[in-house]
């Protein structure tokens, strides 16, 4: 390096501006990502250029060694760039989530069947009556209702023949649904039954909001399992690859927990720190995937085994996850299904 090179830092002597590092590396429309690198900032008092492919994006905070832009609607996976003084950096690569379906309204984790195909809730406001409770979504994302006599229709989960199961928060209850949409009862007296999920033996696991988590063995006989802080919205379920289940429920707290609850139904806080908790999932090696904000940040917050968390996937409105064939996932809004291009391999949710 060049004496003027020292003196000047991280300033290009050329004054092209270079680009580092984005992150996170994935996001949705609307996500905020930060770019970092040298020479970001034009010589003038104005904001650069960030463009991902042929799409601008607004800069929302510009200095010569990052900038924060948000990435706009129509942006798909492939190269960011940033323009300053007439010069180009270098393409750095993100991947963008592709919107599948909108008009919907879930709450918390979509669900994939053996086939692959996803099936996502129209919950509405509690106590009102939708026309469609559950629509399903075909491997060519052809957008096709389900089922439609259900009131508020929180959680969706599969049992290991391919089951659906779907709780209720209106009617306290969780139904089995067959898949010509014929609905019966499975379990009732959940309280505001949200979020479900499968242990390795098929018993099924209910989080009542009022802070109960169920457990109902195959013969359908009812435990209380454990026993939390009440939420304020819903509690999401998922096990881990060790037996143990994960639970997230967001409270008025903007400092929400992550709880880790062992076969014998032992609470304790796996993790401490995130805004509005809410659906969450595992991938193989034990990583913990969660809709939240980390710092302020929302989108989908990695959470190792060691309990360290990142922001993963850069997004607003985020309620949930499923991972989905071929290392990706499928992504829920409060009113959208996205699908990413993750290389992440999921945990099977009910392994054999």
């Amino acid at each position: 390096m060049s004496i003027s090179d020292r003196l000047l830092g991280k300033k290009n002597v050329n004054g092209k501006p270079h680009i580092e590092a984005v992150a996170p590396s994935f996001a949705l429309p609307g996500g905020e990502v930060r770019i970092i690198g040298k020479s970001l900032s034009p010589h003038e008092l104005r904001r650069p250029s960030v463009r991902f492919g042929e799409v601008e994006a607004a800069v929302l905070i510009s200095s010569d060694d990052f900038l924060v832009a948000r990435v706009p609607e129509g942006a798909a996976s492939g190269p960011v760039v940033v323009g300053t003084n007439g010069n180009v950096s270098n393409p750095h690569s993100i991947k963008v989530a592709v919107p599948v379906a909108d008009n919907l309204h879930p709450v918390t984790n979509p669900a994939l069947d053996r086939e692959g195909n996803i099936f996502v809730t129209f919950s509405g406001s509690r106590g009102q009556k939708t026309p469609v409770s559950i629509y399903k979504i075909d491997t060519n994302y052809n957008v096709k209702p389900f089922l439609s006599d259900m009131m508020n229709a929180t959680a969706i989960a599969f049992d290991r023949e391919g089951e659906m199961y779907v709780s209720s928060r209106h009617d306290e209850a969780v139904y089995k649904v067959a898949p010509n949409g014929t609905m019966s009862t499975y379990a009732e007296g959940m309280g505001v039954a949200t979020g479900i999920a499968f242990d390795r033996e098929e018993n099924l696991y209910v989080g009542d909001r009022n802070g109960t988590i169920f457990k109902i063995a195959r013969d359908r006989q009812i435990f209380v399992f454990a026993t939390l802080e009440p939420s304020v919205s819903a509690y999401h379920l998922a096990f881990g690859p060790q037996g143990d289940l994960f639970v997230t429920g967001p409270s008025t707290s903007s400092f929400d927990s992550v709880y880790k609850v062992d076969p014998h139904g032992t609470v304790s806080v796996f993790y401490r720190g995130l805004g509005r908790p809410q659906g969450l999932a595992l991938d193989v090696d034990g990583n913990l995937y969660v809709a939240a904000s980390l710092a302020g940040k929302r989108g989908i917050v990695k959470i190792t085994p060691q309990a360290k968390a990142c922001l993963e996937v850069s997004g607003n409105g985020l309620v949930g996850l499923a991972f989905a064939p071929g290392k990706s996932a499928i992504l829920a809004t409060h009113s959208a299904i996205h699908h990413i291009a993750w290389g992440i391999q999921g945990l099977p949710l009910l392994p054999e």
